[in-house]
Protein backbone atom coordinates (compact mmCIF):
# COMPACT_ATOMS: atom_id res chain seq x y z
CA UNK A 1 0.00 0.00 0.00
CA UNK A 2 2.71 2.46 1.00
CA UNK A 3 4.90 2.07 -2.06
CA UNK A 4 1.92 2.36 -4.40
CA UNK A 5 0.90 5.64 -2.75
CA UNK A 6 4.53 6.84 -2.84
CA UNK A 7 4.49 6.03 -6.57
CA UNK A 8 1.29 8.02 -7.12
CA UNK A 9 2.64 11.03 -5.26
CA UNK A 10 5.89 10.94 -7.25
CA UNK A 11 3.98 10.40 -10.50
CA UNK A 12 1.96 13.57 -9.98
CA UNK A 13 5.12 15.50 -9.04
CA UNK A 14 6.72 14.22 -12.27
CA UNK A 15 3.84 15.57 -14.37
CA UNK A 16 1.42 12.67 -14.64
CA UNK A 17 -2.27 13.48 -14.78
CA UNK A 18 -4.52 12.38 -11.91
CA UNK A 19 -5.86 9.55 -14.10
CA UNK A 20 -2.34 8.36 -15.03
CA UNK A 21 -1.24 8.58 -11.40
CA UNK A 22 -4.31 6.59 -10.30
CA UNK A 23 -3.44 3.89 -12.83
CA UNK A 24 0.08 3.87 -11.39
CA UNK A 25 -1.36 3.60 -7.86
CA UNK A 26 -3.26 0.46 -8.87
CA UNK A 27 -0.51 -1.06 -11.04
CA UNK A 28 2.46 -0.51 -8.70
CA UNK A 29 1.45 -3.14 -6.11
CA UNK A 30 1.87 -5.80 -8.81
CA UNK A 31 5.59 -5.01 -9.22
CA UNK A 32 6.63 -8.09 -7.23
CA UNK A 33 3.83 -10.50 -8.24
CA UNK A 34 6.53 -12.71 -9.74
CA UNK A 35 7.83 -13.50 -6.27
CA UNK A 36 5.03 -16.05 -6.14
CA UNK A 37 7.40 -18.18 -8.25
CA UNK A 38 10.36 -17.79 -5.89
CA UNK A 39 10.85 -20.44 -3.17
CA UNK A 40 10.19 -19.31 0.42
CA UNK A 41 13.66 -20.52 1.45
CA UNK A 42 15.04 -17.70 -0.72
CA UNK A 43 12.39 -15.05 0.01
CA UNK A 44 12.68 -15.50 3.76
CA UNK A 45 16.39 -16.18 4.04
CA UNK A 46 17.75 -14.14 6.96
CA UNK A 47 21.21 -13.66 5.43
CA UNK A 48 22.68 -12.72 2.06
CA UNK A 49 21.73 -14.75 -0.99
CA UNK A 50 24.41 -16.80 -2.72
CA UNK A 51 24.96 -16.44 -6.50
CA UNK A 52 22.49 -19.19 -7.44
CA UNK A 53 19.82 -17.86 -5.07
CA UNK A 54 20.33 -14.33 -6.43
CA UNK A 55 19.83 -15.57 -10.00
CA UNK A 56 16.57 -17.23 -8.94
CA UNK A 57 15.46 -14.06 -7.11
CA UNK A 58 16.14 -11.92 -10.19
CA UNK A 59 13.79 -14.10 -12.21
CA UNK A 60 10.82 -12.66 -10.32
CA UNK A 61 10.61 -9.77 -12.80
CA UNK A 62 10.10 -12.00 -15.84
CA UNK A 63 7.84 -14.36 -13.89
CA UNK A 64 5.74 -11.33 -12.93
CA UNK A 65 5.53 -10.13 -16.52
CA UNK A 66 4.41 -13.60 -17.61
CA UNK A 67 1.76 -13.74 -14.87
CA UNK A 68 0.38 -10.32 -15.82
CA UNK A 69 0.53 -11.11 -19.53
CA UNK A 70 0.64 -8.82 -22.54
CA UNK A 71 -2.04 -6.15 -22.89
CA UNK A 72 -2.52 -3.48 -25.54
CA UNK A 73 -3.00 -0.77 -22.95
CA UNK A 74 -4.50 0.14 -19.62
CA UNK A 75 -3.55 -0.62 -16.08
CA UNK A 76 -2.39 -4.21 -16.72
CA UNK A 77 -0.02 -3.06 -19.48
CA UNK A 78 1.35 -0.54 -16.99
CA UNK A 79 1.68 -3.27 -14.34
CA UNK A 80 3.62 -5.48 -16.74
CA UNK A 81 5.98 -2.62 -17.59
CA UNK A 82 6.55 -1.95 -13.89
CA UNK A 83 7.14 -5.64 -13.11
CA UNK A 84 9.77 -5.82 -15.87
CA UNK A 85 11.57 -2.54 -15.17
CA UNK A 86 11.50 -1.77 -11.44
CA UNK A 87 14.97 -3.34 -11.01
CA UNK A 88 16.58 -1.56 -13.93
CA UNK A 89 19.11 1.06 -12.83
CA UNK A 90 19.60 4.51 -14.26
CA UNK A 91 23.26 3.76 -15.10
CA UNK A 92 22.35 0.57 -17.00
CA UNK A 93 23.59 -1.88 -14.37
CA UNK A 94 20.15 -3.24 -13.43
CA UNK A 95 18.17 -6.22 -14.65
CA UNK A 96 16.69 -7.92 -16.61
CA UNK A 97 17.46 -5.78 -19.69
CA UNK A 98 20.31 -3.49 -18.61
CA UNK A 99 18.20 -0.49 -19.63
CA UNK A 100 19.74 2.93 -19.02
CA UNK A 101 18.31 6.39 -18.27
CA UNK A 102 15.20 7.23 -20.26
CA UNK A 103 15.19 3.74 -21.82
CA UNK A 104 13.59 2.75 -18.52
CA UNK A 105 9.90 3.68 -18.65
CA UNK A 106 8.96 6.53 -16.30
CA UNK A 107 6.71 4.19 -14.29
CA UNK A 108 9.64 1.81 -13.73
CA UNK A 109 11.91 4.66 -12.59
CA UNK A 110 9.20 5.96 -10.24
CA UNK A 111 8.39 2.56 -8.80
CA UNK A 112 12.08 1.80 -8.21
CA UNK A 113 12.39 4.82 -5.92
CA UNK A 114 9.12 4.15 -4.11
CA UNK A 115 9.93 0.46 -3.65
CA UNK A 116 13.49 0.98 -2.40
CA UNK A 117 12.47 3.76 0.00
CA UNK A 118 9.69 1.57 1.42
CA UNK A 119 11.98 -1.47 1.67
CA UNK A 120 14.72 0.52 3.42
CA UNK A 121 12.33 2.06 5.95
CA UNK A 122 10.65 -1.30 6.68
CA UNK A 123 11.94 -4.15 8.79
CA UNK A 124 12.77 -7.30 6.84
CA UNK A 125 13.87 -10.79 7.95
CA UNK A 126 17.44 -9.84 7.00
CA UNK A 127 17.59 -6.22 8.28
CA UNK A 128 16.26 -3.60 10.65
CA UNK A 129 14.28 -0.64 9.33
CA UNK A 130 16.33 2.40 8.35
CA UNK A 131 15.30 5.86 9.47
CA UNK A 132 13.67 8.16 6.95
CA UNK A 133 16.80 10.31 6.91
CA UNK A 134 19.08 7.34 6.23
CA UNK A 135 16.83 6.17 3.38
CA UNK A 136 16.73 9.64 1.82
CA UNK A 137 20.52 9.90 2.08
CA UNK A 138 20.80 6.57 0.24
CA UNK A 139 18.48 7.78 -2.55
CA UNK A 140 20.60 10.92 -2.94
CA UNK A 141 23.83 8.90 -2.90
CA UNK A 142 22.43 6.71 -5.71
CA UNK A 143 21.29 9.58 -7.96
CA UNK A 144 22.47 8.90 -11.49
CA UNK A 145 23.52 5.37 -10.59
CA UNK A 146 20.48 3.46 -9.38
CA UNK A 147 17.91 6.24 -9.63
CA UNK A 148 16.81 9.02 -11.97
CA UNK A 149 18.36 12.16 -10.40
CA UNK A 150 15.37 14.41 -11.15
CA UNK A 151 12.93 11.90 -9.65
CA UNK A 152 15.01 11.60 -6.46
CA UNK A 153 14.84 15.38 -6.03
CA UNK A 154 11.07 15.36 -6.66
CA UNK A 155 10.63 12.51 -4.17
CA UNK A 156 12.56 14.42 -1.50
CA UNK A 157 10.34 17.47 -2.10
CA UNK A 158 7.28 15.30 -1.42
CA UNK A 159 8.45 14.12 2.03
CA UNK A 160 5.54 15.64 3.99
CA UNK A 161 3.08 13.60 1.89
CA UNK A 162 5.38 10.55 1.95
CA UNK A 163 5.62 10.78 5.75
CA UNK A 164 1.85 10.99 6.02
CA UNK A 165 1.53 7.74 4.04
CA UNK A 166 4.18 6.06 6.21
CA UNK A 167 2.34 7.03 9.37
CA UNK A 168 -1.08 6.07 8.02
CA UNK A 169 0.03 2.59 6.94
CA UNK A 170 2.82 1.87 9.41
CA UNK A 171 3.62 -1.82 9.89
CA UNK A 172 3.76 -1.28 13.63
CA UNK A 173 3.42 1.71 15.89
CA UNK A 174 6.88 0.84 17.26
CA UNK A 175 8.53 1.16 13.82
CA UNK A 176 7.32 4.72 13.36
CA UNK A 177 7.80 5.62 17.02
CA UNK A 178 11.51 4.85 16.63
CA UNK A 179 11.94 7.91 14.40
CA UNK A 180 10.37 10.86 16.28
CA UNK A 181 13.59 12.87 16.56
CA UNK A 182 14.45 12.36 12.88
CA UNK A 183 10.92 13.22 11.78
CA UNK A 184 10.82 16.34 13.96
CA UNK A 185 14.21 17.51 12.72
CA UNK A 186 13.19 17.13 9.09
CA UNK A 187 9.87 18.89 9.66
CA UNK A 188 11.66 21.91 11.14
Amino acid sequence: IRMSHFSRILGIAAGMTEIEADDLLHAAPMHDVGKIGIPDRILQKPGPLDADEWKIMQSHVTIGAEIIGEHAGGMLALARSIALTHHEKYDGSGYPGGLKGDQIPLVGRITAIADVFDALTSERPYKKAWSEGEALAFLHEQKGRHFDPQLVDLFAEQMPAIREIRLRWAETAQAVAAEPAALAAQAA
